[in-house]
């Protein structure tokens, strides 16, 4: 495997993904092995952070104190261009099959991915 690309999961603003050298699918979820043909020939890359709106939901009931204090937000799957799709969070007014950059906000404890109109 290659270097690790910037990802929200360890505290840098951005998506990263495998793809398969082999096969050329691409998953979000780190592997280590392509889940399509079984393949340990992939790689990490970066995701551009642009993609469609598949699916919007508003969160009113929080699951913690710190989540409660921004209800209601909303969430959404967003289908990126590189083939992957992913769940953000979301800014207020999008809707299916809007057009979205996917930006990163500062929490306590890292960044969250957030969808935004482009």
């Amino acid at each position: 495997m290659s270097e690790i690309p910037a990802d929200w999961t360890l505290g840098q603003p951005g998506l990263a993904y495998e793809a398969c050298k082999a096969c050329g699918r691409a998953w979000y979820f780190q592997r280590g092995f392509c889940p399509h043909c079984g393949s340990s020939t992939v790689e990490m890359r970066a995701s551009a952070c642009r993609g469609t709106v598949h699916a919007i939901t508003t969160v009113a009931r929080a699951p913690s104190p710190e989540w409660q204090a921004r209800a209601p937000y909303g969430l959404a799957l967003i289908d990126l261009e590189e083939g992957i799709r992913v769940m953000t969070h979301a800014d207020p007014g999008l809707a299916i099959g809007d057009a979205v950059g996917i930006a990163f906000d500062p929490m306590a404890t890292g960044f969250v991915p957030v969808a935004r109109k482009r």
